[in-house]
């Protein structure tokens, strides 16, 4: 048994899906989970749709332009209509699935935690909105899957996405011998041919008249894909008849030309369960001068990988992959998107992306590969006599069907795994030059026919565009990061009788360098300045004014808090860098257990007495810096006695859609009060904790806590 099947919390969410399902009449439930420590989420249990169907949302990342990012990242349900409104909203999808259908996505949240989100589809005919009693059913489904995560997590057993997902099969009662002897018969009795296909689109039941209208053997069609066992049928347009039966669940029609002359019209009936095929001659007047198709909707279940896949379905992987890679920023994430889709989508076993560095290979990412085989990877030089190093260096792809043509050819190969029986070497061209190759692993033979070379060579082209496009992405980030490290300080100078603490996290997008800004100055053996502060923007430009604000403020540290900031608003307002800077200073006197802050447009400190109550200092409001040269700074003052904790932080700590700014400054204060951290880094990780969630941020974080200690 599958641990995946083994596991009860997963069979506690398969029941709470298809009672979700049951309730509202969906056509196709999803359930996604986030694993600990990653920010993206896994398809963990998938109901009423193949795998196949799902494959390019097996894993679904804050940022992805898909419903349950949405749902998931803002904390709501979102309702998708109709297709004319998924396109609109959401493109990507909207291009790969463009049928009719309704749906539904929103967050699994309990205990204080997002754990994954929920998707059902409707299909086409569902009414423009969910009906009250649908909506109860939809939340009252997330409630009781968040309910068994909590429960599982606090029991130290946390439900975790397998490697794929588990597929729920709808219940269906087994015919006794009599009843089945009598469906046979009527199938038999009806006009023209029928069959059956699963939700994978493979054939579990036809009559003889079928075969023969199909031109094919009755036995060698059972089991397989249509357009696999029949070559007249691998055409977009019949597969794209079947994708929209399933989704859609509704009866689709098309008539094509079985070579030289046999016109036939197909129609799909489908259900939860699969596809009811009629085959009949098509009369005259049907026949369309190429292939056509018209009409349509279905449904899913199991999952099932194809020999060899389809033209139509590799289309369909290459078409999402594209519209996925054209969103990708740092190399990882062009790893994580091929090899998340690659792998279930074109029945690849194993999968390694390589670059050249120094004159060797590099692996940059792989999956499904054993660790010798990376680590033999990783290492081989560029002018090796190795396949991934040939297509490198000459540009021309390889492709062996057996693990003899390999050997044949490369009697040392390394290969991905050990289960492996077929490989392809690709190399990954962008702008007329190599940044790489990709190496496909699979486990069974096979016949790598011209069609499927020229899908997997137009799909490195697409890799390396996207490689090459993340690398130089990476580049600039880890510039930007090294520059930001620059300009904060390294290291925080030790004060007696002050514990200090202070953590910067960057915003989640752009460059990842911007103008927040801390910042403690020691100016005597019982007095010390700190100031904080936030530059507008998030560039490279924010970042130097930031640099400037802070020699500012250096240079006048041990004057008045006012004073400083008045001198430091002048020069800036003589810079004239056209961005506002917010800014905080505070002048503390540990001799005295007291402290004079004055603000520049910038949020005051929390405030927690030793007794643990906490609040926000009320501080007299200041203009931002490099507005009014004329700016007066007025302060205030705080006592300090041993035990008091100062919380100095920029906005984007504070901030997030759709809260008010007061209550999530009401919420940081109550997690500042009600900390248990034995240390102040234990209390800063708590606090910066609460803003490391799976959404990206859209503003810097910059964190200062002071905390007054009796003197060693």
């Amino acid at each position: 048994m599958n641990p995946e099947e083994a596991d009860p919390g997963l069979r506690s969410l398969s029941a709470a899906l298809s009672d979700v399902i049951r309730r509202t009449d969906a056509a196709i439930g999803m359930v996604y989970l986030r694993p600990p420590g990653e920010s993206a989420m896994r398809l963990a249990v998938l109901s009423g749709v193949s795998l196949e169907f799902a494959a390019p949302w097996m894993r679904v990342a804050p940022h992805d332009p898909v419903p349950v990012a949405d749902a998931v990242t803002e904390g709501r349900l979102v309702w998708i209509g109709d297709r004319e409104e998924m396109a609109r909203r959401y493109p990507r999808p909207g291009l790969v699935l463009p049928y009719p259908f309704s749906l539904a996505a929103a967050p699994l949240t309990g205990a204080g935690t997002t754990w994954g989100g929920l998707v059902l589809l409707w299909p086409e005919g569902h009414a423009d909105r969910l009906s009250a009693a649908e909506e109860d059913a939809v939340r009252g489904g997330c409630d009781r899957m968040a309910l068994v995560l909590a429960r599982a997590d606090g029991e130290g057993r946390p439900v975790l996405p397998g490697r794929q997902p588990r597929i729920l099969r709808p219940a269906r009662r087994t015919p006794g011998p009599i009843e089945a002897a009598a469906a046979v018969e009527f199938v038999h009795r009806l006009p023209g041919g029928s069959c059956a296909l699963d939700l994978n689109g493979r054939v579990t039941f036809i009559t003889e008249e079928a075969a023969r209208l199909l031109g094919a053997d009755a036995e060698e069609l059972t089991g397989a894909l249509p357009w696999e066992a029949l070559p007249w049928m691998d055409s977009p347009a019949v597969e794209d008849r079947y994708r929209a039966a399933v989704i859609s669940r509704r009866t689709t029609t098309f008539t094509t030309l079985r070579p030289p002359g046999h016109w036939l019209r197909f129609e799909l009936h489908p259900d939860a369960t699969g596809i009811s095929v009629r085959i009949t001659p098509a009369r005259p007047g049907e026949h369309p001068t190429a292939t056509g198709t018209t009409g349509g909707d279905e449904e899913p279940e199991h999952t099932g990988q194809a020999a060899l896949p389809s033209r139509a379905t590799s289309l369909y992987h290459l078409m999402h992959l594209a519209a996925t890679l054209t969103e990708a920023a740092g190399v990882q994430d062009v790893v994580d998107q091929a090899a998340d889709q690659i792998t279930p989508a074109l029945g690849v076993h194993a999968l390694a992306l390589l670059t050249a560095e120094d004159g060797r290979l590099r692996v940059v990412g792989h999956r499904g590969c054993t660790p010798d085989a990376v680590a033999r990877f990783d290492s081989a030089p560029v002018a090796s006599d190795t396949p991934a190093a040939h297509v490198l260096v000459t540009g021309t792809p390889l492709f062996f069907g057996s693990r003899a043509e390999l050997e044949r050819a490369f009697p040392s190969a390394v290969v991905l795994d050990s289960a492996g029986a077929a490989w392809a070497f690709l190399p990954l061209i962008a702008s007329g030059r190599p940044v790489g190759s990709m190496v496909l692993g699979y486990d069974r033979p096979r016949n790598f026919h011209p069609g499927e070379r020229a899908v997997l060579i137009s799909l490195a082209g697409l890799l390396a565009q996207a490689l090459d496009r993340a690398r130089l992405y990476d580049s600039k980030h880890e510039l930007a990061r090294r520059l930001q490290a620059g300009l904060l300080p390294h290291t925080l100078p030790h004060i007696p009788g002050l514990e200090v603490a202070a953590r910067y996290l960057p915003a989640g997008h752009g460059t990842g360098v911007g103008g927040d800004f801390y910042d403690l100055i020691r100016l005597s053996g019982t007095t010390a300045a700190a100031t904080i502060g936030d530059v507008q923007g998030h560039n490279v430009e924010a970042a130097a004014l930031m640099g400037q604000v802070r020699a500012a403020v250096h240079a006048s540290a041990g004057a008045p808090p006012g004073e400083v900031l008045a001198r430091t608003n002048r020069l800036l307002t003589d810079l004239d860098p056209g961005l506002f800077t917010s800014c905080l200073y505070a002048h503390i006197d540990l001799k005295h257990h007291r402290a004079l802050l004055a603000t520049a447009g910038h949020p005051p400190p929390l405030v927690r007495h030793p007794d643990g109550h906490t609040k926000a200092l009320d501080m007299p409001p200041g203009l931002l810096l490099g507005i009014d040269p004329a700016a007066d700074y007025p302060t205030a003052g705080v006592t300090l006695p041993i035990g008091t904790v100062l919380a100095f932080f920029t906005d984007g700590l504070v901030e997030a859609p759709g809260v008010d700014i007061d209550d999530a400054t009401a919420g940081l204060a109550r997690r500042l009060a009600g900390s248990e951290a034995p240390t102040l880094d234990g209390l800063a990780d708590t606090l910066i904790g609460h803003a490391r969630g799976p959404a990206p941020r859209d503003d810097d974080i910059a964190l200062l806590l002071l905390r007054t200690v009796a003197p060693v």
